[in-house]
Order: structure tokens, then C-alpha cells, then sequence
């Protein structure tokens, strides 16, 4: 939405909290401490609060989501919501902090909860034809970091053998919804086998699905279970016989590649997945608010169990 349609529709910080209760609750607000639905009153003065009389305890909205232990006011956490999914590349934490006032590390952490919250959705199986490809990220080693192995290999510096980190991305053809994970080394320090590979398409693809490659010895494992087809890029190959590419996932890896050079500069390996999932919902939810505010409740209040017990 626009600036103008977002101040319309959160013109108070009331009319904000107002409308993450519809969106996580709708008609019934649940209690987090006794699971009860009913005789639960909002606080006139405090309207992030509510109080149970079943159990006569006060809980917050918040409790169990991403806004959870933030003192800052929900419009401006809507507002950062607004641009981050407005900008197809991504938006710094210096440029929230230009645009909502205060300091780096509140509207870092705003992005990095956001970004949570991106990733914390329902995972669909891919179904129709699905192109897999890698990526790698992470910039060249300063000289002075290079051992002397790296210096007679050039090739070491980017692509596959290269130190950057693998990411690996499925997308369905038709729909274009995408799906990504960073490959971590496995206990023996391997990335990218054949069984990591097999791992990440039975966690998204049906089998039997037709699945296209490039020509990487290590998805051959393909072959058993999936109508497993390649495209050879070493050979000048881009399109094979029958309309087989890759064109749509090194598509998504453009911006993935844009958003690192463009606005945010580094990944750090310990936050890469963040990035991303956040990637990854902007493809497959363009403009989903409320979606994402659904998403931002990372654990449901729901204690029935232990009221059984």
C-alpha cells in the first residue's frame, strides 16, 4: 500500500492494534493461560492488554509473536512492514532508521523479526515442472586471508570449490513459487552431495515430478526418483530439447544477487537463511500484509493440552 493509503488505514496507534487482533484472532480472543474464549475484556487505558476472568490474568496481544518485548509503537512496526514488502530489493536497517527515527540496532532487529516471520509459513509441494539451481554468496577473501593453495587457484574464488556459501532454490514453472535453502557442510564437510540435494527436492517436489538441473554430477541421484532432465551449460546450452532451462530459477538468483550488492552489501552465514526467506516471501507473496502479520505469530496461543492435563 501507498503512504497516503497506510496513514488512511492506521491513522492511531489504537486502529493498529486494533487490526492485528482481527487479523490473529477474528472473533474470539483465546487466553494464553487457560485457553478460555470468553470473559475476556481489552484494556481501555492499555489496548495491547486483555483480561481474562476465568483465570483473572492480564496478557498481552503480542504474546508469542514478533512484536512480542518491543516497546515501540505498532504503527511504526506496520510502517516497516509497509516499505519492506513495497521495495523488491530489500530495505537496509539504516535507511528504516532514517525512516522511522531512533537507532541501528532497534531497526536491525525490526528486520531480522520481520524476516523470521517471512520464513515462518506454510511449505506447499511443488507439483509441475520444477527447475533447481545454486548459487553462491559471499564476497572475495582479502589477500592477506589467502592461503597459499588459494592463491595458484583462481578458480577457487567464485562459483562451484569456491569458500562463498551454497544456496540451493526450487521453483515450479507454472505458479513461479519459489523455495530456497542454504546448504550447510555435512559432517564430513561436504557441500552440495547428492544426498543433500535429493533432501531439499523430497522436502518440496512430489515424486515423479519432472525436475530440470544443469549438468552438476551430484544430481544424477535424481534420476530414480523424478523425470530428471538437464540442461548443459558448459556446453553453451541454455535451452534443450523440449523447452528444458533453468532460466526461471537463475532468474529469482538475480535478485537474490541484486539485493546483496545493491542494498545490503554482506550476508553474514549466520543470518543467510533470513535473507533468503525474506527473498523467497516477496517472490511468492508480493504485497501479502496481512499474510505476514499472520506469520508473525511464531507460537500460537493455544494451552488446551495442558488443561487436560
Amino acid at each position: 500500500m501507498t503512504f497516503f493509503e497506510f496513514n488512511k488505514k492506521f491513522p492511531t496507534e489504537k486502529a493498529a492494534i486494533d487490526y492485528f487482533v482481527n487479523v490473529r484472532y477474528g472473533d474470539t480472543i483465546i487466553c494464553p493461560h487457560c485457553g478460555a474464549t470468553v470473559k475476556i475484556y481489552r484494556h481501555r487505558q492499555r489496548p495491547r492488554y486483555c483480561n481474562c476472568k476465568s483465570c483473572d490474568n492480564s496478557f498481552s496481544i503480542f504474546t508469542g509473536t514478533i512484536f512480542e518485548h518491543s516497546k515501540l509503537d505498532i504503527r511504526k512496526w506496520f510502517y516497516a512492514v509497509n516499505i519492506f514488502l513495497n521495495d523488491k530489493k530489500g530495505v537496509s536497517a539504516c535507511n528504516l532508521q532514517r525512516e522511522i527515527g531512533g537507532v541501528y540496532r532497534t531497526s536491525w532487529r525490526m528486520l531480522q523479526q520481520i524476516r523470521a516471520a517471512m520464513g515462518n509459513g506454510e511449505k506447499t509441494l511443488f507439483n509441475e515442472i520444477v527447475e533447481i539451481d545454486e548459487t553462491y554468496v559471499g564476497g572475495k577473501l582479502r589477500k592477506d586471508n589467502r592461503d597459499e593453495l588459494d592463491k595458484k587457484i583462481e578458480g577457487k574464488y567464485r562459483g562451484r570449490g569456491s569458500k562463498k556459501t551454497p544456496v540451493v532454490g526450487v521453483i515450479e514453472r507454472e505458479t513461479k513459487q519459489v523455495h530456497a535453502e542454504v546448504m550447510k557442510p555435512n559432517s564430513i564437510g561436504q557441500k552440495l552431495t547428492g544426498q543433500q540435494l535429493l533432501g531439499i527436492v523430497d522436502r518440496t517436489t512430489t515424486l515423479g515430478a519432472t525436475v530440470i538441473t544443469d549438468s552438476l554430477n551430484s544430481y544424477r541421484i535424481l534420476d530414480w526418483d523424478y523425470d530428471h532432465r538437464i540442461v548443459n551449460h558448459s556446453k553453451g546450452q541454455y535451452v534443450a530439447e523440449g523447452n528444458v532451462h533453468t532460466n526461471n530459477i537463475e532468474n529469482f538468483w538475480s535478485i537474490v544477487k541484486r539485493s546483496y550488492i545493491g542494498v545490503y552489501h554482506k550476508m553474514s552465514e549466520k543470518y543467510l537463511q533470513r535473507y533468503i526467506d525474506e527473498a523467497c516471501y516477496r517472490r511468492n507473496n508480493p504485497g501479502a500484509f496481512d499474510k505476514l502479520l499472520k506469520q508473525g505469530v511464531m507460537e500460537e496461543a493455544n494451552h488446551a493440552w495442558k488443561v487436560a492435563l
